[in-house]
């Protein structure tokens, strides 16, 4: 199985999204001390929302989706209970 996910910052009020066969896994190397990517600055992380695919392709295609205008808007009107 693969996901995607969307990722919470909650000191900041930004959201990530991402994909992968392991969220948990992928969420501590976000929340990690030793990560020197984006998401560094932004920590601690958590998982706000998650969708489930049989494919690695069908999550990178929904992470695509969700990383546009449209998709964003999708995700905070999640997190706003809408």
């Amino acid at each position: 199985m693969y996901y995607t996910y969307v990722l919470y910052s909650n000191n900041f009020d930004k959201i990530y999204i991402g994909y992968s066969s392991d969220v948990d896994k992928r969420l501590a190397a976000h929340n990690d001390e030793r990560n020197t990517g984006w998401t560094k600055k932004y920590q601690p992380w958590e998982v706000m929302y998650m969708e489930e695919f049989a494919s690695k392709q069908e999550a990178m295609k929904r992470e695509k989706q969700l990383k546009t205008a449209k998709g964003r808007k999708f995700i905070w009107e999640k997190r706003q209970g809408h």
